[in-house]
């Protein structure tokens, strides 16, 4: 099904999509959780980079950053828009994700959780905890609502998502539902949690 997800994103990655995506801010949409970013220097990976937004927002702060996106026409893309921001670019899908190498300081998984079946994500949380460094921390965003045409979705119940992340050894720092800055999203009925996550 995951391949399903990865044709649909290759098939919707026009221009306007692509335009569209970069033109959301990553300070507007991190504001819930900026307290909770590092504000020195660190090791970060970006999943589900899409065309790199964010990454390059974190890069830009000094952060060296390692973007994973397995969507071959959003990663060129990236690439493209945000040649002068130093991203290092990866190709790997969860829940594996076994050619990315830790640890990381910071991990971040932005809209990408819902893509993944109920059985995949205790296997994707074991994997998001190997990249993590110890007194890391794991940031995820969590969709709730319907998905694109052609882009699979399942629900999300943040708490069983916690309940994988203690498995593995996490700590909540903070739980937090907001609506979606997308005028779009909000109007279709989607909504987001915040899950910030310890080692």
């Amino acid at each position: 099904m995951m391949d399903e997800v990865l044709e649909g994103y290759a098939a919707a990655a026009s221009e306007g999509m692509i335009a569209r995506y970069e033109a959301m801010s990553s300070q507007q949409i991190y504001a819930p959780v900026l307290d909770l970013l590092p504000t020195s220097p660190c090791r970060v990976l970006d999943i589900g980079a899409g065309t790199g937004r964010d990454a390059a927002w974190l890069a830009r702060q000094g952060h060296t950053v390692w973007a994973v996106e397995p969507v071959q026409e959003l990663r060129q893309a990236g690439v493209i828009i945000h040649s002068a921001c130093q991203i290092h670019w990866m190709d790997a899908t969860l829940p594996q994700l076994e050619e990315v190498k830790g640890p990381f300081d910071l991990v971040i998984l932005c809209g990408v959780w819902q893509h993944l079946e109920e059985h995949q994500r205790p296997q994707a949380m074991a994997s998001l905890r190997r990249l993590t460094a110890v007194d890391g921390r794991l940031i995820l965003y969590l969709r709730h609502g319907p998905g694109a045409p052609h882009r699979p979705v399942w629900p999300i119940v943040p708490e069983k998502t916690i309940e994988y992340a203690i498995d593995e050894g996490f700590r909540v720092m903070r739980q937090r539902r907001v609506p979606s800055v997308s005028f779009e999203n909000r109007a279709a009925g989607v909504d987001w949690t915040w899950l910030v996550l310890d080692c």
